[in-house]
């Protein structure tokens, strides 16, 4: 299922001499060749695949046959999207076999509608690539980002967003080789670019700081490592906590809000699927190192429970952000001294939490 690269993750451009098929043609030979029926994406795109599969009709006009064409790519891109989307959900469920064949269907619909070498493929590339770091198949995985960053490194202009995830699999890739050097190279330009693309301290680059982190601690440098984890959690306190404030205010005047209503619709925050997972995974694995480390650290855990409670909550699973209400009222009290940190955001929460599920507060 590999595509067949020449050249290497140092940025040498692949062999182009006379003999060797150029990186981008074999990867389309690659993609073409691959079965349309597999059970993960078929029967979401099996209705729209129709059309594309019919023979093509005979045009009497140059015009039929130009908005003919135009029909069928828009199809194309149409299809490249929707299985990218597919693919993607996958990889959030960890799901990764699933995501392999969605994101086949997105390079060939690319490849089909930009052309064999263009930066429209490098997403579904790093989900390859992803994919394959997620089933262990790194020989895979090194050649999708091989096909990625060959694509990018031609691409002057290649965006921000898709260099930080590009550097983000490249990161991940050499951490599973244990070429720690390497990887943390990467992950720190991961999280440039997710800096440069979203601006500063932008959920983003939580990724990159947290498979940083992890790399640290590898190494057995705790101190960095903490540090690391520590900015992670405070990446996500602090989108929570905005997205808390809005709701709450909106609780708080729900008359001038509903009169203000289109007007503030635009700017409303919601997390997606992916945001949740991914935010989920990092604070857990946060949470548990937090609490299993040798030193205790009370006020730390504390921060990363409310983070946490802030999420189920927006994710709509009240009960669990109530508890862990609870649970942080009581590690608090066994403080020796209270935690300010997020008095404010915290109490917003509970009356926010009082206003969904009035009997857990019933007396």
């Amino acid at each position: 299922m590999a595509t067949h690269v020449h050249g290497s993750l140092s940025g040498r451009a692949p062999s182009l001499s006379t003999g060797s098929p150029s990186p981008c043609l074999s990867t389309q030979n690659d993609v073409n060749h691959q079965s349309a029926d597999w059970v993960s994406v078929h029967e979401k795109i099996c209705q729209l695949l129709i059309p594309l599969r019919t023979a093509l009709p005979f045009y009497t006009s140059e015009e039929e046959r130009r908005h003919g064409q135009e029909q069928t790519i828009s199809r194309e891109k149409f299809l490249a999207g929707l299985t990218q989307s597919i693919a993607q959900k996958f990889l959030s469920e960890g799901k990764h076999e699933d995501a392999i064949p969605s994101a086949l269907h997105s390079l060939k619909f690319n490849i089909s509608v930009y052309g064999s070498c263009s930066v429209e493929l490098v997403p579904a590339f790093i989900i390859l690539a992803e994919a394959s770091l997620g089933l262990g198949h790194l020989a895979q995985a090194e050649e999708y980002l091989s096909q990625a960053q060959w694509i990018v490194l031609k691409k002057s202009h290649g965006n921000n967003a898709i260099q930080s995830k590009l550097h983000r699999n490249l990161g991940l890739l050499y951490a599973a080789k244990g070429n720690y050097e390497d990887s943390l190279y990467h992950l720190a330009n991961d999280i440039f670019f997710a800096c440069s693309a979203f601006g500063t301290n932008h959920i983003a680059a939580s990724g990159g700081y947290f498979h940083m982190a992890n790399v640290f601690f590898r190494q057995n440098r705790m101190d960095i490592a903490d540090s690391l984890y520590a900015e992670v959690a405070n990446i996500w306190y602090t989108h929570f906590s905005h997205m808390i404030d809005i709701q709450f205010q909106a609780l708080m005047a729900p008359a001038e809000i509903d009169m203000l209503a289109e007007e503030m619709e635009p700017t409303e925050e919601v997390l997606d699927e992916g945001q949740r997972a991914e935010a989920s995974q990092m604070l857990n694995a946060i949470l548990e190192m937090r609490e299993q480390g040798p030193r205790p650290q009370p006020a730390k855990v504390v921060k990363v429970l409310h983070t946490l409670a802030l999420l189920h909550y927006l994710s709509q699973n009240v009960s669990k952000a109530h508890e862990l209400t609870q649970t942080i009222l009581e590690m608090n009290k066994q403080l020796p001294k209270q935690t300010p940190f997020a008095e404010e955001s915290f109490q917003r929460l509970i009356k926010l939490i009082k206003s969904k599920e009035r009997p857990f507060y019933s007396k």
